[in-house]
């Protein structure tokens, strides 16, 4: 009898729910497959006094995942897009992603609070974007899972803190005592490259079996956007924004501003001909 096919996850609630969705997917598509779920602890779960700005962010959050690929421990592994590196690791490919949610961020307050002084977030393109309609407020930062950053806002810890449309939705949260919910709109704040969307991982040896099971539309919005973000040579860790939906490939970068482009993208192979045009024209 054939092995399962496992598919590596972290442990955290959302990251739980994201890889029992991908799951649901490739049970549809494979039905022939067994698949088990691998949960695997990550050191960045585990250190939450870490500062994620100052070691990097992209790859904390998914380098067990990619070794346990690689050692042949799993077979599959489901991350959140946005956390991704641009380049994949040697022996290493995307599958596909499942289509995209809702990709908006949301500013979460506390009910009593209308005058934001402080708000939580590690994540530089959030602090840049939020910054530009909250000016005077101050920043820092609170880690743990959703519910538990959640509950930080609630008792005070801060007044306000940045929370990811697709992730609470998941979850199926959308009210917490005390706390006000506020999606962004993303003319407003553009969203990470590859937000809300989640990426199924495989061996390359492996990819012929895996590739068409997943979002063609999400693959080809995903890359645009981590191939602009590569083409910049930065990570999350740079203030940069970007979005593409519907013909529209919104951008945020702190040396141009908001920017739209009317891109018609229905192939991979047009992602980089529409940057090199993209990028004369920002001048970065």
């Amino acid at each position: 009898m054939p092995a399962d096919i496992q598919i590596a996850t972290r442990k955290s609630p959302l990251a739980l729910k994201q890889s029992e969705l991908a799951l649901a997917c490739l049970q549809t598509k494979l039905p022939d497959e067994k698949f088990a779920l691998l949960k695997l602890s990550t050191r960045v779960d585990e250190r939450l006094n870490w500062s994620l700005e100052k070691r990097g962010g992209i790859g904390l959050f998914t380098k067990e995942l990619e070794a346990a690929l690689l050692e042949g421990r799993a077979d599959l592994a489901i991350h959140s897009a946005k956390d991704l590196p641009t380049t994949s690791q040697k022996g290493l490919s995307i599958a596909g992603y499942l289509p995209r949610a809702r990709v908006n961020d949301v500013l979460v307050h506390r009910s009593e609070e209308t005058d934001l002084k402080i708000i939580a977030s590690s994540s530089p393109r959030r602090r840049a974007q939020v910054g530009i309609l909250h000016p005077e407020a101050e920043w820092t930062t609170i880690r743990g899972n959703v519910g538990t950053r959640l509950k930080k806002i609630a008792q005070g810890d801060c007044d306000a803190s940045l929370l990811a449309a697709a992730g609470l939705d998941r979850l199926g949260i959308d009210a917490h005592p005390g706390l006000e919910f506020v999606e962004l709109p993303v003319d407003q704040v553009v969203p990470a490259p590859g937000q809300a969307a989640i990426a199924v991982q495989c061996r390359t040896e492996d990819l012929p079996k895996f590739k068409d099971s997943f979002c063609p539309e999400t693959e080809l919005a995903v890359s645009l956007e981590k191939s602009f973000l590569r083409r910049l040579g930065s990570g999350c860790q740079i203030p940069v924004g970007a979005y593409y939906e519907k013909d529209q490939f919104r951008i945020y970068h702190p040396k141009t501003g908001y920017q739209t482009f009317k891109i018609s993208l229905r192939s991979l192979d047009q992602i980089e001909p529409q940057l090199d045009a993209i990028m004369k024209e920002l001048q970065l």
